[in-house]
């Protein structure tokens, strides 16, 4: 019995963390969790980029466009953001890069009513335009997961 319950904690240990790391699809998709509203979630993430001294580009509301030809589409908003500094050594790598940059993030709500943050992998935008071993991917990696998750943070 006792070894039952130790394997029953281990797995809602692991369960867990399954809910609260980040997900990776095949595409280079990274995806998280928002414990927040989508309003929240994308407001969340706009203050800490201008906070993080990025330049916002834009911020396309994906809903609000499809309710101006009559359609629902669950919260779905993109930020555009970056700075020279970031996306300028990327590009230094591989110019192509530059179809990717400014970098974006999608917050969305699935059908579920879960609310997600998701971002392009820095290291599949390395392999998608050749330039896996670029140095500054590293920099993009983590600048991208501070921001997410200072967003989701409670």
């Amino acid at each position: 019995m006792r070894n039952v319950k130790s394997l029953i904690a281990c797995c809602i240990v692991f369960l867990g963390a399954l809910v609260t790391s980040p997900t990776q699809a095949a595409d280079g998709l990274i995806a998280v969790k928002s414990p927040h509203s989508a309003k929240d979630t994308m407001g969340r993430l706009e203050d800490t980029v201008k906070q993080r001294g990025l330049i916002v580009f834009a911020r396309v509301d994906h809903a609000a466009g499809a309710a101006k030809i009559g359609k629902t589409l669950r919260p779905t908003e993109v930020l555009i953001f970056g700075n020279p500094q970031g996306g300028t050594p990327l590009m230094e790598c591989e110019q192509t890069v530059g179809i990717d940059l400014p970098l974006k993030a999608l917050v969305w709500e699935d059908a579920a009513g879960q609310v997600w943050v998701g971002y392009n992998d820095p290291a599949y935008l390395g392999q998608r335009h050749g330039a896996p071993t670029c140095a500054a991917l590293e920099n993009v990696r983590k600048a991208l997961a501070g921001l997410v998750q200072t967003t989701v943070e409670k």
